[in-house]
């Protein structure tokens, strides 16, 4: 005859090392939805073209749209060689760290991408990055909305001094004559920055990670007081959560995920 005793012992004991499971099945997960990828932060679905390097003929016109359900439609043109536009349609998966596609029924071509913002890199047939003089000739950029305007050339993050038109969603109104604009530059040189945050002049660090990835470091401030603080709290605040950027011509905004930008920017040319 078993002892009362014993059975609940048992009965607890796989009660606890099912609730220790389930408290790090839980932590895992948490860890995996914290890191940001280009799958989860950029918004990547649209239509990205570039002409592709050919060695038997001008170059390859390359049409790349990439649709949010993970399906793909790829038109190729041998430029000087055949003016027939091939047409490939299927799907494709992201890799484990959510950097790269990789296209499926994709015949005799390499079939990895590299995902950054406003632009996917085509990579060899092992999935690497190509070298050399022709690297760059191996991006394909996104197609804007307005395909009629004309393109305009993106400004750079650093060096540029970057004018705060929004925060948190809101206009930031034009500050009084005589007065200093909220701004910011990112220097190339020890990776610093500085600016201004409506009453004190703000400095710090950042780390730049390939895919449009930044951060802010040690972001400090002079001390003096004014008498409406607002912006500026808010300024210093949000840099501290900032995770990426994006740039569209002369428009910077600096986002957490693909959240809506936590700021905006404008580009002044002193």
């Amino acid at each position: 005859m078993k002892k009362p005793g014993i059975s609940f012992i048992l009965v607890c004991g796989v009660l606890l090392i099912f609730s220790c499971s389930n408290k790090n099945a839980k932590g895992k997960s948490a860890t995996t939805n914290d890191q940001h990828t280009s799958a989860n932060s950029l918004d990547w679905s649209g239509t990205y073209k570039g002409t592709l390097p050919c060695a038997d003929c001008q170059g390859i016109a390359t049409e790349l749209t990439l649709n949010n359900n993970n399906t793909y439609i790829l038109k190729t043109k041998y430029v000087g060689k055949d003016d027939t536009v091939q047409e490939e349609r299927g799907s494709f998966a992201w890799n484990k760290e959510g950097n790269k596609i990789i296209l499926a029924n994709t015949k005799d071509q390499p079939r990895q991408y590299w995902v950054g913002e406003n632009a996917i890199t085509q990579l060899d047939l092992s999935g690497n990055k190509i070298s050399g003089v022709l690297a760059e000739k191996y991006v394909l950029t996104k197609q804007l909305s307005n395909m009629g305007a004309e393109k305009k050339a993106n400004a750079e993050l650093v060096e540029t001094y970057w004018k705060l038109t929004e925060l948190m969603g809101k206009r930031v109104a034009p500050p009084a004559q005589g007065k200093k604009e909220v701004h910011i530059i990112i220097k190339k040189q020890d990776d610093r920055i500085q600016g201004f945050a409506g009453c004190n002049s703000i400095m710090g660090s950042y780390e730049l990670k390939e895919g449009n990835f930044i951060t802010f470091k040690q972001v400090a401030s002079t001390r003096m007081a004014c008498d409406d603080m607002t912006i500026e709290n808010q300024f210093k605040e949000i840099l501290g959560r900032v995770d990426n950027y994006s740039i569209l011509g002369d428009k910077l905004s600096l986002n957490k995920a693909k959240m809506s930008p936590l700021a905006r920017f404008e580009a002044v040319y002193h």
